[in-house]
């Protein structure tokens, strides 16, 4: 019997291994008290080549009732995992079950070709009515493919892998057009960067649910970066905000379901502040609400003398080519010293305008660095915010992580996703190793996470702090 561990006001299930492997858990939330985690799943793989009892990077989306999530399981130091590993609500939440990609690496089952997969990002395709999740194999050769997972059965049982594309790719991220007056309804675009090519910006386009993808395609203006977060507006139009090779935040559109993508934009200049030991980077998290207002968040240290600590910032778009100025999320007071990173923001679509419900997690830490999961929520498109509710008990040294050649590791990602209109964050915990082996796994919080009215307001930009730096690296698998 494999029993999930007891601690940090989680709630924890005994179950068969073998079940595990099965996908068929289902894990039913007790009573408990707000900010209550819920564990998702469980490392079960034993490869040598991987530090184990670890999840990291997890994606989210929601459509109705339905939360799917997928993550790292079992973190490689050089890159990669065992396994992607999803976990399923269907009831908003209230229960879930998990499981992990068949037809992957080596060591899935069925067993695949690739010695470690990386990069999930998940969707829905409504007018195929199917569950997606791109994620990035990686080969004996170092050859990285770009595939995608399909489930018609509501995310629970999952296809092998179908290749979109292959050669040295990374941070691939995938979206559908689920609007049904849209003139690209069941459109679904996945994004990623070639590094062989300077991480050259790549599209490619599947308009029968995911099971054949079209070339690829570049920017107008071969744009460069990585961590690109495609978006799809009410009239068909794609907005791709992404962290570009000049280190800003960049993004480019496509009014054509995806037959050409524009030349991009810049959003803003970005400004990032090094976390001692701690692997992140200015990536954007990036949703929409259901006008077609993208909202791109990401973490920045212009607020702060001298660059001294990250802020969570955000930038607004009602087209793509045009954005607002960003606004500091506040979060904690400036000149506090604590760093915010690594955010995972979520719309509710069933908003819009100045009645928009945004939902934030992020992590944050002090000069130390012991790491704790903050939340924030806005119900007015992010003019007021509310106090802060740290959902974790138990600050994470970073010894307790997933160490990687770019340093320890919760997730270069994370995510929140809202279900009747509650939000529910997904993200890394851990508490102290056991020996050799970690215990770092992927929650949410039960039940969700109602908003609350803000109080404090966002605080527009002033002038930009000194101590900026570019340090985008070739490859963040």
């Amino acid at each position: 019997m494999d029993a999930f561990r007891h601690g940090r006001g989680r709630l924890f299930f005994v179950f068969p291994l073998i079940a595990a492997w099965l996908g068929a858990l289902v894990f039913p939330p007790l009573a408990s008290a707000a900010t209550t985690l819920v564990q998702l799943s469980s490392d079960p793989y034993t490869n040598s080549s991987s530090q184990h009892q670890t999840e990291v990077e997890p994606d989210s989306f929601s459509f109705g009732s339905t939360i799917v999530s997928a993550f790292q399981v079992g973190r490689i130091y050089g890159g990669g995992s065992s396994n992607i590993g999803w976990a399923t609500s269907n009831d908003s939440g209230t229960t879930w079950s998990h499981g992990f990609l068949p037809g992957t690496t080596t060591f899935a089952t069925p067993a695949g070709s690739f010695t470690a997969i990386s990069d999930a990002s998940v969707t829905y395709d409504a007018a195929h009515n199917v569950w997606l999740i791109s994620s990035l194999g990686i080969t004996t050769s170092n050859t990285e493919v770009v595939v995608t997972s399909r489930s018609t059965d509501g995310g629970h049982t999952w296809s092998n892998p179908i290749i979109v594309a292959s050669g040295s790719l990374d941070k691939n991220w995938i979206v559908c057009d689920n609007t049904a007056s849209s003139p690209y309804y069941g459109h679904c675009y996945t994004e990623w960067d070639r590094t062989s090519s300077s991480n050259l910006l790549q599209m490619s386009t599947s308009t029968n649910g995911g099971v054949t993808w079209g070339a690829a395609k570049a920017t107008a203006g071969n744009n460069h970066g990585l961590g690109g977060q495609p978006l799809v507006q009410p009239n068909g139009t794609v907005i791709v905000p992404y962290l570009s090779s000049s280190d800003a935040i960049a993004a480019f559109t496509s009014s054509n379901g995806g037959t050409s993508w524009t030349r991009a934009v810049t959003v803003s200049a970005v400004n990032d502040h090094s976390v001692s030991g701690l692997r992140t980077e200015a990536l954007p998290s990036a949703e929409i609400d259901g006008a077609g207002k993208v909202y791109v968040v990401w973490q920045d240290c212009r607020f702060e003398s001298g660059c001294s600590a990250n802020d969570i910032v955000m930038s607004t778009s009602t087209n793509g080519s045009t954005w607002s100025t960003v606004t500091r999320i506040p979060t904690d007071a400036i000149g506090s010293g604590i760093d915010h990173v690594i955010p995972g923001i979520a719309v509710d679509k069933a908003t819009s305008g100045s009645s928009t419900h945004l939902a934030l997690a992020y992590y944050y830490c002090s000069s130390s660095c012991q790491l704790q999961v903050g939340f924030v929520s806005s119900s007015n498109g992010g003019a007021s915010w509310s106090t802060v509710t740290t959902l974790t008990s138990t600050p994470i040294s970073l010894s307790w992580i997933a160490n990687t050649s770019q340093g320890r590791m919760v997730g270069d990602y994370i995510s929140t996703s809202f279900a009747n209109g509650k939000a529910f964050p997904v993200f890394a915990v851990a508490t102290a190793p056991t020996g050799s082996t970690f215990n770092e796994t992927i929650d949410t919080v039960s039940a969700g996470l109602a908003l609350v009215a803000g109080s404090h307001t966002s605080q527009g930009e002033h002038a930009t702090s000194t101590g900026s730096r570019n340090r985008i690296p070739a490859t963040l698998h």
